[in-house]
């Protein structure tokens, strides 16, 4: 009977256990973090913000851009007052009018050509305003060794100094570095002054390296002539012939590498004397004479002031871009 009694009150509880609701706990709830694995990603975060391309991120401008635009401009408006870059000069306009020769200038180039024709042949004459750059390197390179030069070769007891070389002794000869009594000149006086300013008005104009190519329809080869103008005389230095014309401008690099080896004539001073005047007078027949080798230093010194100006332009605009 107990045990029934007992069987009979535990029933009732085991029924009501089966009967309550059950309650599930959630997955987020399992799977929940440690907090270790928290303070990581809290750690793992960047600190600061991502890269950025856009201009408020740039650098602001060098502190020197504005004052070097400021001399640049200063500089171009100096040199616009001092000349006419878009006027060409009387002197130059006069020859190109009056020449059969073509000028060929490209801005932004060093080279110049001139080309004419002149019976069937074809002849062209370059030069470069490189020659004016290279002459003004040489000048600041060598110019205060040449002054030091003229200090040193002062005797102690010479006081004619540079004008001692005008003074002649009664006997015809000239005094040199010799000290000199007045009555010993024959310098007629108050004519220093005129001959300095004969001297400054005489100035000699600077070597110009001409590079003359003379073409004929009937050959395949080109006679390649270097020469100097300067105060109005054209000099030969050297006189080539090669078998094919293009071996003459060898623009090419199959032309260079394959002229490198050819024999294109003797040095022009080893020539005859009769043969070098001569040929001469072969360019002089082509108008390559006096009036181009006067021109030509004109025009370079024109042309490499205007790429002058045309380079503070440029320059200008790249520090203010």
């Amino acid at each position: 009977m107990l045990a029934i009694r007992n069987l009979a009150r535990a029933t009732p509880r085991s029924l009501a256990r089966f009967s309550l609701p059950q309650t599930t706990r959630p997955l987020s709830a399992l799977c929940k973090p440690s907090r270790i694995l928290q303070t990581y990603r809290i750690a793992s975060r960047p600190s600061c913000v991502a890269f950025s391309t856009t201009r408020i991120a740039w650098e602001k401008e060098g502190e020197v851009d504005q004052e070097l635009s400021a001399k640049l401009d200063s500089e171009l408006q100096l040199e616009k007052d001092n000349s006419e870059p878009d006027t060409l000069p009387p002197n130059i306009k006069d020859f190109l009018d009056n020449s059969p020769f073509e000028l060929h200038d490209t801005a932004g180039q060093e080279e110049v050509s001139l080309t004419r024709t002149f019976g069937d042949e074809k002849i062209r004459v370059s030069f470069s305003i490189a020659d004016l750059n290279a002459l003004d390197q040489e000048q600041d390179e060598y110019g205060e060794d040449k002054a030091l030069f003229d200090e040193d070769g002062l005797d102690e007891g010479q006081t004619g100094g540079a004008q001692s070389e005008r003074i002649i002794n009664q006997d015809g000869s000239k005094a040199g570095n010799f000290n000199a009594a007045p009555e010993d000149s024959n310098q007629p006086e108050g004519t220093d002054d005129e001959l300095q300013v004969s001297d400054e008005d005489q100035e000699p104009s600077f070597p110009a390296r001409l590079n003359i190519t003379i073409e004929k329809p009937g050959s395949a080869g080109a006679l390649q002539i270097e020469s100097i103008a300067q105060d109005g005389v054209v000099v030969i230095e050297n006189v080539y012939y090669f078998n094919k014309a293009g071996f003459a401008e060898a623009k090419s690099p199959q032309d260079e590498w394959d002229s490198r080896d050819l024999y294109t004539g003797p040095p022009y001073g080893n020539l005859d004397q009769d043969l070098q005047v001569l040929l001469e007078r072969f360019l002089d027949e082509r108008g390559i004479n006096t009036a181009l080798a006067l021109w030509v230093p004109e025009y370079i010194d024109f042309k490499e002031q205007r790429e002058y100006l045309n380079w503070l332009s440029e320059v200008k605009s790249f520090i203010d871009a």
